[in-house]
C-alpha cells in the first residue's frame, strides 16, 4: 500500500480511509493534491507566522544559555564563617558564599570531606584566615580539588591573616608549649578593625576577579566601611567600662578581642595550647584565683563548657560564652550582630 503524507509536510503521515470512513464498503481513499482538503499554500501561510515565533523564541533560549554563565555570581568559599559573611557584605548578588565550617566547630579540627572537596573545586575564590589554623585539613581540599585557580600565590587564594597586625608570634618552636602557630595567633576576627583591614583587601580582590563588576564592589565597600567604622566607634564607647578587667580564658583564642578592649588575661582552662583541662590544673587555677581575682571566665561557644562552669562555681565569677563568629548564637547573625552580641554578654556579665 502506497503512503502519502500531510500538508503539513514529513512531520506527519497522512490518514488512510479503511471501510466505513467515508470511503464506500472496502474502498480506500487518499486525498489527492488537487482534493478541496489539501490546500498546502493555505496551511503554509497559517504556519508559517507560528513557525517563525518558535524559531525566535528558540534563538532567544540559545542567547540566554549561553550569556548567562558569564554575569554568574561568584562562587566564594570560606574557611571560617567570617569570611563568608564578609564577602556576602562586599559582593552582594554578584557573589555566592559558603564556608566550610560553623561557628561551633572547632577551625583546628575539620575533616576534609567530599562535600568541602566539591565546594573548592567549584570556587572562584577561597578565603581562609591562614596563619596555620586550617593546617590540618585545607591543603588535602587544595589538592584533592584540583582548581588551579584558589592554589596558594593565586589571585583566587586569599589568607586573610596575611593583611593584619599579629599577636603572639613565638620566639621559639618547641611541641612541649603546646599548640603553638609558628605565624602567630590565628584568630584575628576577634578584633573589628582585622575585620576592616581585611575587608579593604577582598573589596581589591573581587574586583580583580570579576573586573566587569569592580565599580560595584567598589560602591559596596565604601557603604560597608561608612557603616562599619561608626559601628566600631559606638562599640569602643560601650565597652568602655571594660578596660582593664580580669579574665580567664579557656583558649588562647580572645588575645585579639583582649588587645581591642583592653582586657587582661590572668589564666587559661588550657595548661597549654590545644591541651584539654585536667583536674589538677584547675585545682591550681583555682587557688590563683584566690591570690589574684578575675571577674569572669570565657569561652567560645564551640567550646566544652564543663570546665569553665566547674571554674565558675568554685570561683564565684561568672561564665561567659562568646560567639566568637558569625552564626555563635542567635543575635551573632552577621558580623554587625557579632560585635554587638559579643560586647553586651561581656558587659552583662561584668554587672
Amino acid at each position: 500500500m502506497k503512503k502519502y503524507f500531510s500538508a503539513v509536510g514529513d512531520a506527519m503521515p497522512a490518514k488512510t480511509l479503511h471501510h466505513g470512513e467515508h470511503g464506500g464498503h472496502g474502498e480506500i481513499k487518499k486525498f489527492s493534491s488537487c482534493s478541496p482538503w489539501f490546500k498546502p499554500s493555505f496551511v503554509g501561510k497559517r504556519m508559517r507566522p507560528k513557525l517563525q515565533k518558535f524559531s525566535l523564541l528558540l534563538s532567544m533560549l540559545v542567547f540566554f544559555a549561553t550569556a548567562l554563565p558569564a554575569h554568574a555570581a561568584l562562587n566564594v568559599f570560606t574557611c571560617e564563617p567570617e569570611w563568608a559573611a564578609l564577602a556576602t557584605e562586599l559582593g552582594g548578588d554578584k557573589v555566592k558564599a559558603s564556608s566550610a565550617t560553623n561557628a561551633l566547630q572547632d577551625p583546628h579540627h575539620i575533616e576534609a570531606r567530599p562535600s568541602l572537596i566539591a565546594h573548592t573545586r567549584n570556587a572562584d575564590l577561597l578565603i581562609c584566615t591562614g596563619l596555620e589554623l586550617e593546617v590540618g585539613w585545607l591543603p588535602v581540599l587544595l589538592q584533592q580539588s584540583g582548581n588551579a585557580k584558589v592554589a596558594p600565590g593565586q589571585p583566587g587564594n586569599l589568607e586573610a591573616g596575611q593583611f593584619v597586625p599579629r599577636l603572639d608570634v613565638p620566639s621559639r618552636l618547641d611541641r612541649s608549649d603546646g599548640d603553638v602557630h609558628a605565624a602567630g595567633n590565628p584568630h584575628i576576627q576577634q578584633d573589628p578593625r582585622n575585620i576592616a583591614r581585611v575587608a579593604d583587601v577582598l573589596s581589591k580582590r573581587l574586583a580583580q576577579i570579576d573586573p566587569a563588576n569592580a565599580a560595584y564592589y567598589q560602591d559596596r565597600y565604601k557603604d560597608f566601611s561608612t557603616r562599619w567604622n561608626a559601628a566600631m566607634q559606638k562599640w569602643t564607647q560601650q565597652a568602655a567600662p571594660l578596660k582593664g578587667v580580669a579574665i580567664v580564658e579557656h583558649h588562647k583564642n580572645m588575645e585579639y578581642l583582649m588587645n581591642w578592649l583592653g582586657l587582661r588575661q590572668v589564666g587559661t582552662l588550657e595548661p597549654k595550647p590545644g591541651v584539654e583541662p585536667s583536674a589538677a590544673h584547675l585545682a591550681s587555677l583555682r587557688e590563683q584565683l584566690q591570690k589574684q581575682p578575675a571577674k569572669m571566665v570565657v569561652r567560645a561557644a564551640y567550646q566544652d563548657d564543663r570546665a569553665s562552669q566547674w571554674l565558675s562555681e568554685q570561683a564565684k565569677i561568672p561564665a561567659v560564652v562568646l560567639p566568637f563568629t558569625v552564626g555563635g548564637d542567635e543575635r551573632a547573625k552577621d558580623l554587625f550582630g557579632l560585635f554587638d552580641d559579643t560586647v553586651q554578654r561581656l558587659l552583662e556579665a561584668l554587672k
